[in-house]
């Protein structure tokens, strides 16, 4: 028998909606055989047969949410498992009678760790919200996983009964199994069908001893009233991206009985109520967590433009003949981005715990407006690339990302980012990290402005250049002179080619 996994959802993916199976219980199957399909808030994956036989179980239906490391189904190696889907239900129930009891123990169905994400090996339990022999329901909120980076929700894979076998404050790693629950203790599960039913009707996700270890923590911490934050998590469970969210909001102070604060008001004739969609959601819970983690401050600047589109000018015709590709500002801008990162190392690093990451290595984050919401993929090992080569990566990285296609390795790693609002006209602007990142340059709109060159007023192509950085590990200096360092390179383009 082999499990089939969910994988790793790619850096900011918590969790996947099941799109559609391929493939029926009973029915034979290949390995590498495409057998379900997920779709996240930014790429679709395929999930494959992990080897040849027969698929025997379907542990979530299309629409279901799953998260990395769930068990979506199961494999029968050898095809022993093809008859029996035909068996009929009165054929079942004597082979079910007969079973020994060490059999119903084989039907319990593994909890294991979920992937953490990109670079976390191991994690430590945090307090299990059920002890072993409770019932439990299925996508029920059982344990969570606290990590240095993040912590991570495990959910009941199904309904029956739990068995804990890594207790609170262990240190466990991904895949490793830290309990099970048996389906066939599932009888039990009446006597406490009346008390959860009446939780799932709001109180689960609003009362202070059925939150998660973190969120439990976030409110406490920011005097939050759980009954005023509006819940996105599965069930209606109340997420720390939601806790996070509503830091500042009208939930820092517990609400009057008499109202219902969370909610949703009523529309009036000339309004419509349109639900967010995963995409949308996941960036405003990332753009909020940047600004609540990083001390975020920006700096400006302004780049007279002439030189560089003087230069573009001239050669754009043959460029284009030459490398099948235009020549746009992004190239410039990110050899020059690179040149001040080698300078200003800083600025390319990130903070993880008490220690600080220098990154020897140039991978640009791109944002791109598309009509789902703004995605970033990354142009890998900027500095080594030509600007004809920097220009037929970003295009065919944008042509992806308003596609659809983007796959994961492309939205993740990024060390810097660029973001371009003067192609929406936009004068200038404060552009929030892209976590955990340290740095990102915003460029925009380029305007004639009456500029003093040598005592005398000329009309320049200007443009306002601002770059917003992380304070607890980039200094004013180091900033200021990053951004002069842009502005230098743009002004004299020369510079760039010669690396001075």
């Amino acid at each position: 028998m082999a499990d089939i996994l969910t994988p790793a959802l790619g850096e900011s993916v918590s969790e996947a909606t099941i799109a559609k199976w391929s493939k029926k219980v009973g029915e034979p199957v290949k390995k590498d055989e495409v057998l379900v399909e997920l779709e996240t808030d930014k790429v679709s994956l395929e999930v494959v047969a992990p080897a040849d036989g027969v698929l025997g179980e379907i542990k979530f239906g299309e629409g279901d949410t799953v998260t990395p490391g769930a068990v979506l189904g199961s494999v029968s190696e050898g095809g022993a498992a093809a008859a029996a889907p035909a068996q009929s239900k009165a054929e079942a129930e004597p082979a079910k009678a007969e079973a020994a009891p060490t059999d119903a123990a084989s039907e319990a169905v593994a909890i294991n760790v979920p992937t953490m994400g990109e670079s976390v090996a191991e994690g430590s339990m945090g307090k299990w919200l059920k002890t072993s022999g409770e019932a439990v329901k299925k996508d029920e909120l059982l344990v969570e996983i606290e990590t240095d980076k993040v912590a991570v929700e495990v959910s009941s894979p199904v309904d029956g009964v739990l068995t804990i076998e890594a207790d609170e404050g262990a240190t466990v790693t991904p895949g490793q199994k830290i309990g099970s629950v048996s389906a066939s203790g599932a009888a039990s599960a009446p006597q406490a069908a009346a008390p959860a039913k009446s939780a799932n009707t709001g109180s689960a996700q609003v009362s202070g001893d059925k939150l998660s270890p973190a969120v439990q923590r976030v409110v406490a911490e920011n005097n939050l009233d759980p009954k005023a934050i509006a819940a996105t998590g599965p069930k209606g469970n109340i997420t720390k991206g939601d806790a996070l969210a509503a830091i500042g909001s009208d939930a820092t102070a517990p609400a009057p009985k008499a109202a219902a604060p969370s909610a949703p008001r009523e529309t009036g004739p000339r309004e419509e109520r349109v639900k967010m969609t995963r995409l949308r959601q996941t960036i405003a819970r990332r753009l909020k967590e940047s600004q609540n983690t990083a001390a975020q401050l920006t700096t400006f600047n302004e780049v007279d433009m002439t030189n560089v589109m003087a230069l573009r000018a001239a050669y754009k015709d043959v460029f284009e003949k030459r490398h099948g590709v235009k020549l746009g500002f992004m190239s410039f801008f990110t050899k020059a981005v690179v040149a001040a990162l080698k300078e200003i190392p800083a600025v390319n690093a990130e903070i993880d715990g008490t220690d600080i990451i220098y990154k020897n290595h140039y991978d640009i984050g791109v944002a791109v407006g598309t009509d789902k919401g703004l995605v970033v993929p990354v142009l890998r090992d900027a500095d080594q690339l030509s600007l004809a080569g920097i220009e037929k990566g970003i295009g065919a990285l944008g042509k992806a990302a308003r596609d659809g296609d983007l796959t994961l390795d492309q939205l993740q790693g990024g060390t810097f980012t660029i973001t371009n609002g003067g192609t929406y006209g936009s004068l200038m602007s404060t552009p929030i990290l892209n976590a955990p990142q340290s740095g990102i340059l915003g460029m925009h709109n380029i305007v004639q402005r009456p500029m003093a060159v040598n005592g005398e007023v000329k009309i320049r192509p200007m443009m306002y250049i601002a770059l917003s950085y992380d304070h607890r590990l980039v200094d004013g200096k180091e900033a200021v002179t990053f951004l002069v360092r842009v502005k230098e390179l743009l002004e004299d383009p020369q510079r760039a080619l010669l690396d001075l």
